[in-house]
């Protein structure tokens, strides 16, 4: 069930996370990117200010997330 007093919106923003990168013969070929690392220092890109440490919280829940790979 949805809480109404709650506001709701849309907060984007961004943080810095490890990626790991592959490269052979000056292409890259696979990037992956290490996302369960703790949100730290996050950047309001989009949306209400006074969201964001909502947006974080919920981000960073301590829920496991897998890497995400690009490429082959």
């Amino acid at each position: 069930m949805t809480d109404l007093s709650v506001p709701t919106g849309r907060v984007v923003f961004q943080f810095l996370v490890p990626v790991h990168v592959e490269v052979e013969d000056g292409i890259v070929t696979c990037v992956t990117v290490i996302d369960e690392t703790p949100v730290r220092d996050p950047i309001l890109v989009e949306g209400d200010a006074d969201l964001l440490p909502a947006a974080v919280a919920a981000a960073d829940d301590g829920q496991d997330w897998p890497s995400w790979q690009f490429g082959y």
